[in-house]
């Protein structure tokens, strides 16, 4: 299974949603949507909801993302992440490190696939 990464824009914020597994071929490209949006915008978030793998890649994409985010004095939160992306960041306990919204956002329909 390979992943899919929408790009939509709720208000002020850039929405990243991710679909799929992200391993190691997906989490270059994540880390690259992740710039991207940090770059045009001050309050970015990645969807997690759809994602039902995700490994040390996936994670080190993420940290990347709070850690530039914190460069830039951004705003980056996990929106909704699944269960097994909860999980994962509760071993690590990133949970306490990141900003994580459990509240459901509208989804990827209108978004555009990058």
């Amino acid at each position: 299974m390979t992943a899919e990464i929408q790009r939509r824009e709720e208000g002020d914020r850039l929405i990243i949603h991710v679909e799929g597994e992200v391993d190691l071929d997906v989490a270059p490209r994540l880390w690259r949507e992740i710039e991207k949006a940090l770059r045009k915008s001050s309050n970015v978030g990645v969807e997690l909801c759809d994602v039902v793998y995700i490994d040390s890649s996936g994670v080190a994409a993420l940290v990347q993302g709070l850690k530039e985010a914190r460069h830039r004095h951004a705003r980056f939160a996990l929106l909704e992440p699944s269960q097994r992306v909860r999980a994962v960041l509760e071993l690590a306990q990133l949970d306490q490190v990141f900003n994580i919204e459990t509240e459901p956002s509208r989804g990827p329909t209108d978004g555009e696939i990058v």
